[in-house]
């Protein structure tokens, strides 16, 4: 991916040099927080914890010390100055997206940070991976993640990690869309299955929107960039996860089977149209 020399995003802020080793680890998921939990689950999904089981807490604890101390805080090169290049990337896209619908796209502002942060969510860790807080329109990275993502995940390629920073971006474009508060609504009272499918949805659908995004930077790409990315989206569906752990339990899915994701990701990737991404109703 030929990132380089390309415009940077001013919505970066900087934490990383700041301490969380005495930020609480409680995620309040009362009212809109409720909608969060989802995101959560979503990025623990992503190293093979299954936080279904919290659905139906009030809060969520998620200390874990031998978890946090595995992360690899080995940085790439240049990664702080290449996630500000994707998302500035994600600006462009969207803004024009949202032009052609008529609206205005705020952007998302993006928190670098080391082991755990504050949010309007609650703390945020590194262990949780990349995730956006509805609550205050921000999303959050460890950088350590992109060496999760190969050593964990068997995620390699600047277009791999590029495509992270976009699903999260898909989730702040849902927020702006109203999707969240829809999904929100939906889920109410309804049970723990129910719930999980709506989360389903609410994933596949930024993935789809990362593929649009893709889509969008497709002059910037490389040969072989959109097979690592779909090889990612792949590895981390919940059958692939769960199946790594020994055991798959479809009605606990969350994100979405590996197919799906692959096939969500690419229909956005190969149309390029919003239209294409209604998740919710296919």
């Amino acid at each position: 991916m030929r990132w380089r020399d390309q415009r940077e995003s001013d919505n970066i802020e900087d934490r990383r040099s700041q301490s969380g080793s005495d930020i609480g680890t409680r995620i309040p998921i009362g009212g809109k927080g409720k909608i969060v939990l989802f995101v959560v689950v979503l990025v623990a999904g992503y190293y093979g914890v299954d936080l279904t089981g919290l659905l139906d807490s009030n809060v969520i604890d998620l200390d874990d010390s031998t978890s946090t101390s595995q992360i690899d805080n080995t940085q790439p090169n240049d990664a702080d100055k290449f996630t500000s290049v994707i998302l500035a990337s994600t600006e462009d896209f969207w803004r024009e997206q949202f032009q052609k619908l008529g609206k205005t796209y705020i952007p998302p502002k993006l928190v670098l940070y080391n082991g755990a942060t504050q949010t309007m969510c609650g703390t945020g860790q590194a262990m949780m991976g990349p995730f956006y807080c509805n609550l205050d329109k921000t999303v959050y990275l460890d950088l350590s993640f992109y060496q999760e993502m190969k050593r964990r995940l068997g995620g390699g390629g600047d277009f791999a990690q590029g495509y992270v920073i976009a699903h999260e971006v898909g989730h702040h474009v849902q927020n702006l869309l109203g999707t969240f508060n829809k999904v929100e609504q939906l889920s109410q009272n309804q049970s723990t299955l129910i719930r999980n499918q709506l989360s389903v949805k609410l994933e596949l659908q930024a993935d789809c929107y990362a593929g649009l995004w893709g889509n969008g930077v497709k002059n910037i790409l490389d040969t072989g960039d959109i097979e690592q990315a779909l090889n990612t989206v792949q590895a981390i569906g919940d059958d692939r996860l769960q199946q790594n752990n020994g055991y798959i339990v479809p009605d606990s899915f969350t994100h979405g089977t590996s197919k799906q994701r692959y096939t969500w990701f690419k229909r956005g990737y190969d149309s390029g149209s919003m239209d294409q991404c209604n998740t919710f109703i296919q």
